[in-house]
């Protein structure tokens, strides 16, 4: 009975999934592995990995398998562990991507891609089963894939805003666990998701907008009353003639009858408190860049640039 329960609990917590050693330990034969193969009960997954049902492997399934297929410790990472976490860039398709500690000869194969990390005893979401990469490490892991140090600030900063993820802790991770590329790129992208910058439209506005025009940073997220709730606004720059006001409205967001509404609201708000506005989206900050070309004298750009080079004069 006690082997019957075993073998039932194998089966449940590793989705119907095992190994050959897993099998060989629960008293089957090899003779009775390939019966169990040929008549259709199991289907083989990666090689000495089998599906203890018929039918089409679950995603779930495939997982348990490539875990398996690694001999010693790994765990589930990149896009595979963002779509068992929930994460943006999570997929359920493509390779399996695992982690293994570093210095491990394990190998990948069709289907497989294995990576390596000294900091692998750090790195996984304790308690977890399967054995997975936590959230920090696996945002992380995402940027550092992406293919410029731009593209990799964008990343990190779109999954860890969706996520709720603490900017002081992906800072702390790239401390401890030093990325093997883009270091100084996603630890300023941390940054600004500690000062906070709550998407990609407010990232690319503070990298090419404020920055870009040498203007101070705004106050980010501050918060006002409107009616009986609590909004805030995306920046707001204290000048001597006042406050400006800076929204950065993504189309998407801002799209449906609800927000539009509560908007109006907190524009009505804003008006009656003497406050400034300006209203930036997507293809303003994207599609209209102001010139890069060094000059002694900066003329006003034209687009978005015009607005900032006005904000530029207020301050002077």
């Amino acid at each position: 009975m006690d082997e019957l329960d075993a073998w039932q609990r194998l089966r449940r917590d590793q989705e119907n999934v095992a190994g050959y050693r897993q099998l060989l330990g629960q008293g089957f034969t090899l003779a009775a592995i390939r019966a169990n193969v040929a008549a259709g009960r199991w289907v083989p997954l990666f090689r000495g990995v089998y599906a203890l049902v018929t039918g089409p492997p679950t995603p779930a399934m495939w997982r348990w398998a490539a875990l398996l297929f690694i001999r010693g410790p790994a765990m589930l990472s990149h896009e595979t562990a963002a779509g068992v976490l929930g994460l943006r860039g999570g997929r359920v398709d493509g390779p399996i991507h695992v982690t293994v500690p570093y210095g491990s000869s394990a190998s990948g194969c069709a289907g497989i891609a294995v990576h390596r990390s000294k900091a692998f005893a750090h790195i996984g979401l304790a308690g977890s089963v399967p054995p997975v990469t936590s959230r920090v490490t696996t945002v992380v892991d995402l940027a550092v894939e992406a293919p410029s140090s731009r593209e990799g600030m964008r990343v990190l900063t779109a999954s860890a805003a969706a996520a709720r993820l603490d900017g002081t802790k992906i800072t702390e991770h790239l401390d401890l666990r030093r990325p093997r590329r883009y270091a100084k790129a996603l630890r300023a992208a941390a940054q600004f998701l500690v000062d906070g910058v709550q998407s990609v439209l407010e990232l690319d506005y503070a990298t090419d907008v404020e920055l870009a025009h040498g203007l101070p940073a705004g106050l980010r997220q501050v918060l006002h009353r409107v009616g009986d709730t609590n909004r805030f606004e995306d920046l707001e720059y204290r000048m001597p003639l006042g406050v400006l006001t800076v929204r950065l409205d993504g189309f998407i967001v801002h799209a449906n009858r609800r927000t539009a509404r509560s908007d109006r609201a907190r524009d009505n708000v804003a008006e009656l408190e003497g406050r400034a506005r300006l209203t930036f989206g997507y293809d303003e900050v994207h599609d209209e860049p102001y010139d890069r070309t060094p000059r002694l004298v900066p003329a006003p750009p034209a687009g978005l640039g015009r607005g900032v080079h006005e904000m530029c004069a207020m301050r002077r």
